[in-house]
């Protein structure tokens, strides 16, 4: 199921104060932060990347893969 254009338009609005882009990709999306992939949005889900940072601010959060066959990644849904 891909990802609804709502979706990321609250995803963005919610983490405004970033300066997030957004790229459709397969009918899912990236998120990218100064050119960089911070995140994926897959099934109306949104997935962050597991950097060191991300960890420290969300370091019991629940983890799981963004699509079949990738890394896991923290699931930012409920973050």
């Amino acid at each position: 199921m891909a990802t609804q254009a709502a979706t990321i338009e609250h995803i963005l609005d919610t983490l405004s104060v970033l300066p997030l882009t957004s790229r459709k990709m397969f009918g899912e999306y990236a998120l990218y932060l100064d050119g960089r992939t911070v995140a994926f949005i897959c099934d109306d889900t949104l997935f962050i990347k597991p950097t060191s940072g991300a960890l420290a601010v969300l370091p019991e959060a629940e983890r799981g893969p963004a699509y079949p066959g990738s890394k896991d990644y923290i699931i930012g849904s409920e973050a």
